[in-house]
């Protein structure tokens, strides 16, 4: 039971990954269960209006639920009822049909990137992407991994997915500004969310790992770029200048732009500059499409504009006026 399928008053019977489970709390100071449920179609907010606050670390420890329940439309929204809810395990096979996955070919996108990476021209910058692609299990987390818990590219290959159309703007844009370094701008972009790779889990469900939690993709992607820069001197003989280190560490930890949203620095090196914005771009322009124009439609139409998106502080108008 697909959930970009489900119309209203409909009855639903199923596994679903489940998403930021809480606990609320009603006027009459009852518990419920509030969360967001995902497979690999899409997803749907869910409440369990009477809720036994026992069971709800057994919801939580696998990440994936059977419910049952009925939907119903609220606020122009169709959201789902749960009547029962028990935590279960689920097979590889099985996660496939539970978690979104990008739409393209995750070995087609990871040869392209690795082509445009190997166009680098300082020996030492050619030598650090070479300690990053050769790396198997980082790079194979790298391929599968989510860019986010669920605002943009949060789907399986939504990280390498990111990352290659960064590197494709870049690609057409960087001719219009030829004073940018070309190295430094696509070093950046290929490490700014690489520590993702260690922020995130996605064998149960998109979540948090205790990493993600206390240190973070940011810091986590610095200490990894200076340990890198390190071995890649070390065994090619080609030490990456101390200043084109600094500027590149400067990338990873200002790419989210402004304090407010998790920026360590904000960026300051033209550089810097050019890629927060085309991070922004990208996120952003994903967000909408994904909001507003996703690939499969829903099952039943709410009207011409989405449910409020919060990360872009606007409701989206959907229809495309020229079609």
């Amino acid at each position: 039971m697909n959930l970009r399928d489900l119309a209203a008053n409909s009855y639903v019977d199923g596994i679903y990954s489940i998403i930021n489970p809480q606990l609320g709390s009603t006027r009459g100071g009852k518990p419920f269960l509030k969360c967001l449920l995902r497979d690999a179609t899409g997803e749907m907010a869910a409440r369990q209006w009477t809720f036994d606050e026992s069971l709800f670390e057994g919801i939580c420890a696998t990440g994936f639920v059977w419910i049952a329940g009925h939907t119903q439309v609220y606020n122009n929204q169709v959201q789902l009822v749960i009547e029962q809810i028990k935590g279960v395990e689920v097979t590889a096979d099985e996660i496939t049909a539970l978690l979104p996955t990008t739409s393209k070919d995750i070995n087609e996108m990871w040869r392209d990137l690795c082509a445009i990476m190997r166009t680098l021209k300082h020996p030492a910058m050619q030598a650090l992407a070479e300690s990053y692609l050769t790396d198997e299990e980082m790079m194979s987390k790298f391929r599968v991994a989510p860019a986010a818990m669920s605002l943009h590219h949060a789907w399986i290959g939504g990280l390498l997915e990111h990352t290659l159309q960064l590197l494709k703007l870049a690609e057409k844009m960087l001719p219009l500004y030829p004073t940018l370094n070309r190295d430094i701008v696509l070093m950046g972009l290929f490490l700014h969310d690489l520590g993702k790779t260690a922020e995130l889990t996605w064998e149960r469900g998109f979540d948090y790992t205790p990493d993600g939690n206390l240190v973070g993709h940011i810091v986590r992607g610095a200490i990894w770029l200076q340990f890198k820069a390190a071995m890649a001197a070390k065994a090619s003989g080609q030490k990456l200048p101390p200043e084109a280190l600094r500027v590149l560490l400067h990338v990873i930890i200002s790419h989210h732009d402004k304090p407010e949203f998790g920026a360590a620095k904000v960026p300051s090196t033209p550089e810097a500059i050019f890629i927060a914005q085309l991070d922004n771009l990208d996120a952003k322009t994903q967000m909408a499409l994904t909001a507003a124009r996703p690939d499969v439609p829903a099952a039943i139409d709410m009207g011409d504009f989405t449910d409020k998106v919060w990360a872009l502080d606007t409701r989206l108008y959907k229809p495309d006026p020229l079609k």
